[in-house]
Formats: C-alpha cells, sequence, structure tokens
C-alpha cells in the first residue's frame, strides 16, 4: 500500500514529549488552541522535561518558544496560533523562592509542595507580578510570530483571594498570533448580537431608533443587527469533574474554534490536558490533533470527547472512497 496516507493522523493523541512529537506530523493544521501549563504552580510528576518547573521565567518562556516553533512548522501558511496563558506572583522565602499562582481553578491546582529554586529570581523583588504573559508574547513576536490580539478572559466567578493590598485577579490573556500577515479569520462566525445599536448616524456618530429600524439620513445611516465581536469575552468558570489539574471552558474555545478553521479542518493541541479542546473541535464538525505528555491522561481525553461531542452517523467521505480502491 504505500506511505500511510496523512488523514490517518486526524483524531489523534501523540504520547510523549510535544518538542519530539511535534515532529511526527505529516499533515498542516489549520490552527493551534492551547492552554500551556502555568509557570512554577504544579509538579505533574515523573518527567523531567515538564514545562512550567523551569528554573526562571526567561528559561519557562524559552521552552514554551521553543514548542510553538515547532507548532508553527505544521500549521498551514494561513494558520493560527490561540494561546491562554495566566500569569504568577513572585514570593522569596529563605529556603528559596517560589512563583506560585494565587489563586487556582480548583483546589487541586496549587501544589502540596513548590519546588524550591536556591537563587533569587533576578529583577523580581518580593510580590512582584511576574508578567508571564506578556513576556510570553513578546518572546513569540521575536521569533517571527505576527502578535495580532490580546483577548482578555474576564472571570465573573474567579477563585476568592486573601489579599488585602490589591484586587482580586479575576482575568487571564488569550493571545492571537498569525504565521503571516494575512491569515484565515472567519470574522463572521463570531458576531456578536447588535439589538441595542439600532441605527447609526455617521453623519453625527450618534445611533437612532425608529419604528422602522433605521432612520433616513443622506445615505449614511445603517441599520446594524451584529457587530464584531470584542476583545473582552466573559466566560463562567466550569470546574470538569474528571479530576484533571488545569481545564479551560468549552464557552471560551468555541470562539477561538470558530474564527480560526473550518469544517473538516485540523484543530492542533500541543498541551491536550484534559482534552476540551479535542472534544469542541469534534463539535465544531472539525478534527484534532493533540500532544500529551502522560499516557494515563489518554482514557480522560477520551471521555472528554465523546461526553461533549458524541459520536453522530457519518456520511461517506472522498477519503473513504481512496481508501475502497485500495
Amino acid at each position: 500500500m504505500g506511505e500511510t496516507p496523512s488523514f490517518f493522523m486526524r483524531d489523534k493523541i501523540l504520547y510523549g514529549d510535544c518538542l519530539q512529537t511535534l515532529k511526527e506530523f505529516d499533515e498542516k493544521a489549520r490552527m493551534c488552541v492551547t492552554s500551556p501549563p502555568y509557570y512554577g504552580l504544579r509538579d505533574y510528576g515523573g518527567e523531567e522535561s515538564q514545562i512550567g518547573q523551569e528554573q526562571s521565567p526567561e528559561e519557562f518562556i524559552d521552552e514554551l518558544v521553543k514548542v510553538f516553533r515547532e507548532v508553527r512548522n505544521v500549521l498551514t501558511d494561513d494558520g493560527t496560533c490561540w494561546v491562554n496563558l495566566g500569569d504568577s506572583y513572585y514570593n522569596y522565602r529563605k529556603d528559596g523562592c517560589i512563583p506560585k499562582q494565587t489563586f487556582a481553578k480548583n483546589r487541586q491546582d496549587l501544589p502540596e509542595t513548590t519546588p524550591r529554586r536556591s537563587n533569587k529570581l533576578k529583577g523580581l523583588k518580593e510580590k512582584d507580578l511576574i508578567g508571564i504573559p506578556w513576556m510570553f508574547a513578546f518572546a513569540m513576536r521575536a521569533d517571527g510570530w505576527h502578535l495580532r490580539q490580546d483577548i482578555i478572559w474576564h472571570k465573573p466567578n474567579p477563585m476568592p483571594e486573601s489579599v488585602r493590598d490589591r484586587c482580586t485577579k479575576a482575568h487571564e490573556y488569550i493571545f492571537l498570533f498569525s504565521k503571516q500577515k494575512r491569515y484565515f479569520y472567519d470574522n463572521e462566525a463570531i458576531k456578536e448580537p447588535a439589538t441595542d445599536w439600532g441605527t447609526r448616524d455617521r453623519s453625527k456618530g450618534k445611533y437612532k431608533v425608529n419604528d422602522y429600524g433605521q432612520t433616513p439620513h443622506s445615505g449614511l445611516t445603517k441599520s446594524y443587527e451584529k457587530k464584531n465581536k470584542r476583545s473582552v469575552w466573559s466566560v463562567t468558570k466550569k470546574p470538569y469533574k474528571g479530576a484533571h489539574f488545569a481545564t479551560y471552558p468549552p464557552d471560551l474555545i468555541e470562539p477561538c474554534i470558530l474564527a480560526g478553521s473550518e469544517k473538516g479542518d485540523i484543530v492542533l493541541d500541543p498541551f491536550m490536558g484534559s482534552g476540551t479542546t479535542a472534544a469542541v473541535a469534534k463539535s465544531l464538525g472539525r478534527d484534532y490533533i493533540g500532544c500529551e505528555l502522560h499516557e494515563e491522561y489518554g482514557n480522560l481525553i477520551k471521555q472528554r470527547v465523546e461526553e461533549y461531542a458524541p459520536v453522530t452517523e457519518v456520511t461517506q467521505s472522498p477519503l473513504l472512497d481512496v481508501l475502497n480502491q485500495l
């Protein structure tokens, strides 16, 4: 039969270090949606190669950039990369420095023991916000990515914090990167209702509403039913009882997938975790390929996909026609 057709790579989990498994791809993904491990938040155990346990934020960022360099190699030329990343605070103690998250998605998120580091982190003072997301964004831009947008994930139900000298943190970032200046982005797929807009009088910059839904004004008015999606997304956290330590809500990444791909495209997640990206991708008619360091999460991922995107009757595809002719 010769070389295995590349479509066998679809809906697959590749186990191991993503820096290596990404090199096994023989098909292009249209987009990447992922949430890497946070810096210093949790030791997932068993692997020296796990990202997030580096000795400094700079080393952590360097490792992430290496991963996304491989991601860029397996994206289509018009592909995009959407990355959710949270921040960390710097705390220093006599027995070492402990950069850790001061809030958690659930009780399991904070480790019982945080890795100790024998040296202070250069340039950081006690209680400093490290600025991990923007360090990452600028490093990605320097590595050749187009930094297109920062999206704010506003959490209406943030984890309470026992702090009295700053606000409770209730947001994270999603960064949109592209390989090239021109890229695929389905603006219409994620537009928001604009029922409160009425009619815009472009000559005066005001909005008017009448019984007919518009006010004639020398051709300068227009009735709007939808508006471009804004860059602040209010999405409630939804815990997943499957017990993986870090899950982002499906509603958070659905607009990413709708805007960055079409039905039948491949969605890539190099840090699969509990499989949220794969589940949402399948529910929207896309295929997925993902990497996961820990093989024991495989059953959890497959269960998540089946629960969120149950298998339905599939019509005969051109790919199956090719198989039948072999």
